[in-house]
């Protein structure tokens, strides 16, 4: 399946006159790579992420558009990725690069319903979530009620995704 998503970014970078540099991340939803040459965009270096799975992707997708939609580029004083293209077929987003301080990877959020888990099951993510970010769990919460505000509820978050500068 790796590879796949190795060939369709590969394909995608071609397709935009694009240069696949480093890998910047990986995980359940799929591979972020940064991209680098396309002379239509100043050559700025931009991520694109692919998707493993088309429902996911969607997810993403869609909470990028919202927060184009409202002009959102930060939240909170965190940068939020911005979405600059994307391709269905190949379940892939590309986004501007973002220095920490930041808020990542939505491809886990629920659009304008949260999800509907049981009491103990969110008393446990609570728990693991206040272990996880420490002293900076306030902030984190208030990060997300703002982002509950535009209908986007985060629930698959972690220090690598909502990230401090220190």
């Amino acid at each position: 399946m790796e590879q796949l998503l190795i060939q369709l970014a590969q394909a995608y970078a071609t397709r935009h006159r694009l240069c696949l540099a480093e890998r910047l991340g990986f995980g359940v939803h799929g591979i972020i790579f940064r991209t680098e040459g396309n002379p239509e965009k100043g050559n700025v270096a931009t991520a694109i992420k692919v998707h493993r799975f088309r429902e996911p992707y969607l997810r993403e997708l869609a909470v990028y558009q919202r927060l184009q939609g409202v002009g959102m580029t930060k939240i909170l004083g965190l940068n939020v990725p911005q979405l600059l293209g994307h391709n269905d077929e190949m379940r892939i987003i590309e986004m501007s690069i973002v220095t920490r301080p930041f808020v990542l990877d939505f491809a886990g959020a629920y659009l304008d319903v949260p999800p509907q888990f049981p009491d103990e099951t969110w008393a446990e993510w609570e728990a693991e979530k206040l272990d996880q970010f420490g002293l900076r769990w306030g902030k984190v919460q208030e990060i997300l009620a703002a982002l509950e505000e535009m209908g986007i509820h985060m629930v698959d978050i972690s220090p690598s995704n909502i990230a401090f500068i220190d």
